[in-house]
């Protein structure tokens, strides 16, 4: 039987001209701790990331104005428990401080075979057809999340 791993991405529009405003400080300040906290946390399997530890370097919008973060975890309630159970969600709560809302949907997850991680296109696919094609298998969110298959 075929073991199954969560994927998801984050999609977010810094309401600084880039990641290097004075505005975004804060948030940047925080990333490394952040995501030693997710490597750290049960379930975290991989992160997208740079030379530089994160994922902010990546423009696959073309627009210096937005971010993503891609990650797998083991499952479901793991993501869960990272996302709005630890100093995480200390940051999520403060999101407005350093981000405009990103159109109806920011967040996708899906899931993807044990020891394989997703690219940057596909996971920007899987939240595109999320907003267009609502919650599937193919791509859900928290509020309406499927099974592993």
């Amino acid at each position: 039987m075929k073991q199954f791993q969560l994927a998801q991405i984050n999609v977010a529009k810094m309401k600084g001209v880039n990641i290097n405003d004075p505005m975004m400080k804060e948030f940047v300040d925080n990333l490394d701790a952040v995501n030693a906290l997710a490597e750290m946390s049960e379930g975290f399997v991989w992160r997208l990331k740079e030379e530089n530890n994160n994922a902010t370097g990546l423009d696959p919008y073309q627009d210096p104005t937005i971010i993503t973060n891609i990650s797998v975890w083991r499952d479901v309630s793991t993501l869960q428990q990272f996302t709005y159970r630890s100093f995480h969600s200390d940051f999520l709560k403060r999101r407005r401080e350093w981000f405009s809302v990103y159109g109806k949907v920011y967040m996708a997850m899906w899931w993807v075979p044990s020891g394989e991680y997703p690219t940057m296109e596909q996971a920007m696919e899987r939240v595109e057809y999320l907003a267009k094609n609502g919650p599937s298998q193919y791509a859900f969110s928290f509020k309406n999340s499927f099974l592993m298959p």
